[in-house]
């Protein structure tokens, strides 16, 4: 196996581990194309959000205390993001309100999160934007679609073929000609030309000239960029911050990044110092001052001293998000809070 194609697969991995809960990001091929530059700091749960829960089969919400606030009836659910959550109804996907009011009638063949106003849906074979009443203020005619991020959204009109950039209105900003590409972050986009990625400004200029044989989306002032197999960090200038020496790395989150050596995980700062060693099978980011973590084939979190602070006990979990995190114990999901209490005992 290669090892891009091995980077390939690691970042698609740390998607699907991503997808807390039930976020409905598998009807977007984007997303998976995207997935090096996911920025663990957004988008997030908002403040006094609800919670998905899953209970015979169906999905609903509760409260940060577990109390039952939308009741367990949709065939498939989503995060609330910008007030409102994609929720499945037969085979369509609406929205509903933090109410349970359905405010945008199922009518798309899937649904992705609000961001930035705007979200995502498939109608047919094809992507196109909806906002927050429903109006469809760009037509579906994308084969594959980012979300919105900093203004602009990136797009291919046929898979396979050239991404470039449009802005909320569906005009194109930045024209079709990058064989990649992912969406902005901190003002910057990762974008591949033949075989080698750079960065470039909301302009379309070229500002970090393609150089690397893969790189990711800017994160607290740095990005990942694999050099000779090897993966290390940049600033903004397109400076070697952190030289390349490891075999994976993933964005930083509260100051802190993954990285493989290897096939353990551990937590460097942003000096490059090791600061929880690589000992871990698999590990999410830092949410909120823990972070899960894989310890033979069993999931627990640790603070950033690298303490375990709740065992290793869960076939699967997630990092917190507004005080809650997903767990899984067998074949049921849960939420537990911070000190390891179930909020929301498991079910499935």
């Amino acid at each position: 196996m290669s090892s891009r194609l091995r980077s390939s697969l690691f970042l698609l991995a740390w998607l699907l581990m991503l997808t807390v809960c039930f976020l409905c990001l598998t009807a977007f091929p984007q997303a998976a194309k995207s997935v090096k530059g996911a920025d663990p700091n957004s988008p997030a749960h908002e403040a006094d959000s609800l919670f998905g829960i899953k209970k015979d089969g169906k999905y609903g919400y509760i409260d940060k205390t577990g109390k039952i606030v939308i009741p367990p009836q949709y065939a498939d659910a989503g995060g609330f993001y910008e007030g409102l959550a994609a929720v499945n109804v037969g085979s369509k996907w609406g929205f509903i309100d933090r109410a349970g009011k359905m405010v945008i009638p199922p009518r798309y063949d899937a649904a992705d999160w609000f961001h930035e106003g705007r979200a995502r849906v498939r109608v047919g074979a094809s992507l196109g934007f909806i906002d927050n009443t429903g109006k469809m203020v760009i037509p579906p005619r994308f084969d594959e679609a980012g979300e919105f991020s900093e203004g602009m959204a990136v797009v291919t009109l046929k898979s396979g073929s050239k991404w470039g950039f449009i802005d909320k209105n569906g005009h194109t900003v930045i024209p079709e000609q990058y064989d990649s590409a992912s969406g902005f972050r901190e003002g910057l986009a990762e974008v591949t030309i033949g075989h080698k990625t750079g960065f470039i400004d909301p302009s379309g200029k070229m500002v970090i000239t393609p150089q690397f044989e893969e790189a990711t989306g800017f994160s607290q002032g740095l990005a990942q960029v694999s050099v000779n197999d090897k993966w290390g960090f940049i600033d903004k200038t397109g400076k070697i911050v952190i030289p390349p020496q490891y075999d994976l790395a993933f964005p930083f989150s509260e100051g802190l990044a993954k990285v493989n050596v290897g096939d353990k995980v551990g937590f460097i700062d942003k000096t490059g110092r090791m600061t929880i060693s690589a000992q871990y099978d698999d590990a999410d980011w830092f949410r909120e001052g823990l972070t899960a973590v894989s310890v033979g084939r069993r999931w627990g979190f640790i603070d950033k001293t690298g303490k375990m602070v709740i065992p290793a006990q869960y076939r699967h979990a997630f990092s917190f998000d507004q005080g809650l995190a997903g767990v899984w114990v067998g074949d049921r999901t849960g939420l537990i809070d911070m000190s390891g209490k179930y909020v929301w005992e498991p079910t499935k």
